[in-house]
């Protein structure tokens, strides 16, 4: 039978019962950087990119550490959004599961959008593990109905979208509230200045662990431009999308605003599709989700939010209806599709104003296919640099040429006339001799 390469790591017999039943065999590169040092309790700060298995990083310390004999408050893991609370919690528990009879966990999950004195009622006996988003753990502290002052140990997941939402705050506020020494563990993809305050308040001399991607995206992903020129941007998306006939596309959008904006327009079209933003309501929201899990929907209309935290299952397409401003949301967003080992298709609609942003993606090492619908087909088109490289060539022979013909140093009536022949019967020459070869 071959080993499982997470029992060098010592693991309780019950956690790597749970690591099989999971399917994992061998640790991803995170994993393998920070599980020595997180068994150990150190802090630890982790800056991967999303899908690199950075979930499994922290949770399998965690669930290894925990003492089931005290039935107080271990472990406060906290997410930006309710959708990456709930999928925490819902792997959390699937470790859990594998725990004995006699050692039994409580796991708990704080989210806002739901009952807040249902929860409060049933905080009589403190969870060893707490997930939630900041705002309601802060508001049970407040409420002193989660008594935190006995967890040692604190995961901050997605970090710099915490910052971006104005949630760093309210985890401040419970952290503080927290056992004088803790083990903190601080996850983001990104490093923001503006962060780093709060990481010195809580963290001294941690751990630092970057995990670059071999590749900016997963290998099997396609990424395909379209360009725009002069069309409608609404009916080129829905001749996209209909030419894919996709299992799940995601259309993503950079507003709230534009997202119900495009979600109508391709409704009106007769297309089923649900939408995930900021504005929807926590039920809006509950019920979506439900649906979009349970296969109700064919294209789903997003802006930013559900590239970060919401893991959906089977996206087979990604469509950037417009390029996000922060170019690190490309890679979230097209990290949406080609997971578990599938293969997925990003494909993004550009306009001329958008070539830096798309240099600056290539410079990330991210390769296009530039494509087009022509009659009702897909076709590959000319590369979009293909002209500006051709206009660099051309510079290059006139550089070529102002060295080889030189201004005489006696000039003659006529003298300019008869440099710019020669200027451009060597450029004819050159030419010549680039088409030969």
């Amino acid at each position: 039978m071959k080993q499982n390469q997470f029992e060098r790591f010592n693991l309780k017999s019950y956690i790597l019962d749970a690591v099989r039943t999971l399917g994992f065999d061998k640790p991803t590169e995170i994993q393998e950087r920070v599980l020595p040092s997180l068994l150990k309790g150190s802090s630890l700060i982790g800056q991967s990119q999303t899908g690199t298995g950075k979930t499994h990083s922290y949770l399998l310390p965690i669930m290894n550490r925990l003492d089931a004999g005290k039935n107080e408050v271990q472990a406060i893991i906290s997410a930006p959004t309710r959708e990456l609370a709930n999928q925490i919690y819902k792997e959390a528990l699937k470790i859990a599961e594998h725990f004995p009879e006699d050692e039994q966990i409580s796991v708990r999950c704080f989210i806002g959008g739901t009952d807040k004195q249902r929860m409060i009622d049933k905080l009589k006996t403190q969870p060893q593990v707490v997930i939630g988003t900041p705002g309601r753990i802060k508001d049970l502290v407040a409420a002193q109905a989660l008594q935190v002052y006995t967890a040692k140990m604190l995961v901050v997941d997605e970090a710099d979208l915490m910052l971006d939402m104005g949630f760093i705050e309210d985890v401040d506020i419970f952290a503080s509230r927290m056992a004088e020494k803790i083990q903190m563990l601080v996850f983001s993809a990104t490093i923001p200045e503006k962060l780093k305050p709060f990481l010195n308040k809580y963290m001294e001399n941690p751990k630092y662990v970057q995990v670059n991607p071999k590749q900016a995206t997963a290998a099997k992903i396609e990424h395909v431009l379209v360009p725009l020129r002069h069309r409608n941007r609404e009916q080129l998306l829905h001749d996209i999308i209909v030419r894919y006939n996709p299992y799940l596309a995601i259309i993503f959008t950079n507003t709230k605003k534009m997202a119900d904006h495009v979600a109508n327009s391709l409704i009106e079209k007769g297309l089923n599709v649900g939408r995930i933003h900021g504005d929807l309501t926590p039920r809006e929201r509950k019920k979506m989700m439900k649906q979009i899990n349970d296969l109700e929907y064919q294209f789903i209309v997003a802006t930013d939010l559900a590239s970060r935290g919401i893991d959906i299952e089977g996206v087979s397409h990604i469509i950037n209806y417009e390029l996000p401003t922060d170019l690190d949301f490309y890679i979230h967003r097209t990290g949406r599709t080609a997971r578990a080992g599938y293969s997925g298709i990003a494909t993004t609609i550009y306009d001329t104003s958008d070539e830096d942003s798309l240099n600056r993606l290539e410079k990330m090492g991210i390769e296009f296919r530039d494509a087009d619908i022509q009659n009702g087909d897909w076709v590959d088109i000319e590369e979009r640099n293909k002209r500006k490289n051709r206009k660099k060539q051309k510079s290059d022979i006139d550089v070529k040429a102002s060295r080889h013909v030189k201004k005489p140093t006696k000039v003659k009536p006529g003298y300019k006339k008869k440099i710019q022949r020669d200027v451009e019967n060597f450029k004819k020459r050159e030419r010549r001799l680039q088409r030969k070869k």
